[in-house]
């Protein structure tokens, strides 16, 4: 008898929802803003001062309302004296601020 060898071939994953992913990463952004503020002690009207921002801005980032864009990100990375992380995927704990190293 001749063995012969099956190979297994993953199957390929489904693509995401553009419309998901947009949300998970309003949300990841909303989490990482809030944290970040909170650390500092600053209060929302405070950060909004800072970034030139308004309180209601804030507070909808904060909530997941707004897509993180690269200059929003730099904004407000300013503003909270920290740089922006960014890893692999799109889920809460995927971007955070981080203070500047000393």
């Amino acid at each position: 008898m001749v063995g012969y060898h099956t190979r297994w071939v993953r199957p390929e994953a489904p693509a995401e929802d553009p419309e998901r992913i947009a949300i998970r990463e309003a949300l990841a952004f909303g989490k990482a803003l809030y944290d970040r503020r909170t650390a500092l002690g600053l209060s929302v009207a405070q950060l909004a001062e800072r970034a030139g921002m308004t309180e209601d801005d804030v507070e909808c980032i904060e909530e997941g309302g707004t897509a993180p864009t690269v200059p929003l990100l730099r904004l407000l990375a300013a503003a909270l004296d920290a740089d922006v992380r960014l890893t692999p995927g799109h889920d809460v704990g995927s971007l955070w601020f981080e203070a500047h190293a000393a």
